[in-house]
């Protein structure tokens, strides 16, 4: 078995039971995604793009950064839209509740993005599904934790036209107003 798994190196790794589970926090051992052994014939999906349509993803986030999705048609800091889809220098996605680049960073979204590709082996934090990928943070979710189908269905369509290839949404919604 030894011979066969890649083991990470992050601080919190033993915390993660849903990837390794050894019967920490009252689990039952061998009870997890055998992300070892998974790990053990690929860590590298850096040629898959994942759309994570949440709560914005903490771009500055240390487990988080050098996976962040990068649009290269756009300039960074220009003010113009380089790639002609109406979003002016949107470089790792697009908040789509205001209408501009600059997400805000969400614990929600931050942590499912975490969940799905956390840079592993990196001696830090916690390691994600996989360990090299691009997160692209499609922002839905208001101040007050609403989404609207209007940006929804705007997020999805950015996502496919920009060509991620894994739509995660993990979205929950109460009617204000009933």
């Amino acid at each position: 078995w030894i011979t066969t798994v890649e083991l990470p190196n992050d601080e919190r790794f033993d915390e993660q039971w849903h990837l390794f589970n050894t019967g920490q926090a009252v689990g039952i051992d061998n009870e997890d995604i055998y992300a070892p052994e998974a790990w053990g014939i690929r860590t590298d999906s850096s040629d898959i793009t994942v759309a994570v349509i949440d709560g914005g993803i903490d771009w500055r986030h240390p487990d988080l950064i050098n996976n962040l999705w990068t649009n290269e048609d756009e300039i960074p800091g220009n003010n113009i839209d380089d790639d002609n889809n109406g979003k002016v220098d949107d470089i790792h996605g697009w908040n789509f509740v205001t209408n501009q680049p600059s997400v805000n960073p969400d614990d929600h979204g931050t942590h499912v993005a975490g969940i799905i590709g956390a840079e592993g082996n990196n001696s830090i934090g916690v390691s994600g599904v996989t360990w090299e990928t691009n997160l692209m943070s499609l922002d839905v979710f208001d101040t007050r934790g609403y989404w609207d189908e209007a940006g929804l269905l705007d997020s999805i369509y950015y996502a496919t036209d920009n060509g991620a290839d894994v739509i995660n949404l993990s979205l929950g919604f109460e009617d204000p107003f009933q």
